[in-house]
């Protein structure tokens, strides 16, 4: 799955086009390295997102097409 669909259906990033302009503007790596929108993450995966409060560094758990709202923390966890 894309970097930018994976951030919103698991609810971190409201809307895909936030991932995709945050991705465009260097502010998502996956394993330590810089990505571009359309990178493919899988499980295991550890990403990190930066906000203009802090940064967010999660590993992906798992990758399902269509989650809901309150399962939606079960495809990530936070790691510090």
């Amino acid at each position: 799955m894309r970097i930018d669909k994976f951030l919103k259906i698991s609810r971190i990033l409201k809307r895909r086009t936030v991932a995709q302009e945050a991705a465009a503007a260097g502010k998502i790596s996956v394993n330590g390295k810089e990505v571009k929108p359309s990178h493919r993450v899988k499980p295991g995966d550890v990403v990190e997102v930066c906000f203009l409060s802090g940064t967010l560094k999660f590993r992906i758990l798992e990758i399902k097409e269509t989650v809901k709202k309150d399962e939606a923390a079960s495809l990530y966890e936070v790691i510090g």
